[in-house]
């Protein structure tokens, strides 16, 4: 299966790069295909939100006497606190809260910034109180 890009031009898909020209040109006249369309999301926004978590993660106020702080635990509790999660049944009757993926195929870009928003909610709220969202993106160099 093929992957190629497309841009809307004059109300109509038209092939986006050399790839897609390609595939396009080896479909036989009137041939009949199927294609799964996504939008995908913005890189950049993505590395802005995992800046946003490393930054509250590394100013994260937490006894490590006791036990190591963990980026990948820390993350999955702030994306449930967000409120991006799923119960699972375990195979003993009970259920646990696991965070939703936020992988690119399987998050929108409506719905990541969403979650980024929540989450700055959250870390203002829980992580780093002594912020502001307007201190955050200047640190961060995001404006």
């Amino acid at each position: 299966m093929a992957k190629v890009a497309f841009t809307k031009v004059a109300g109509v898909l038209a092939p986006f790069g050399p790839d897609a020209e390609q595939w396009i040109d080896s479909l036989k006249s009137g041939e009949y295909v199927e294609v799964n369309a996504t939008r995908p999301r913005n890189s950049k926004f993505h590395a802005k939100y995992f800046a946003l978590l490393n930054y509250a993660f590394e100013n994260w106020d937490v006894d490590e006497t006791k036990a190591a702080k963990n980026f990948d635990r820390f993350r999955d509790d702030v994306t449930i606190l967000a409120g991006y999660y799923e119960q699972v049944w375990r195979t003993d009757g009970t259920f646990r809260i696991e965070p939703k993926s936020i992988s690119f195929a399987k998050m929108q870009q409506d719905e990541f910034e969403r979650l980024y928003s929540k989450t700055l909610d959250v870390l203002l709220a829980k992580i780093i109180p002594t912020h502001t969202s307007e201190q955050v993106n200047t640190i961060l160099g995001f404006c």
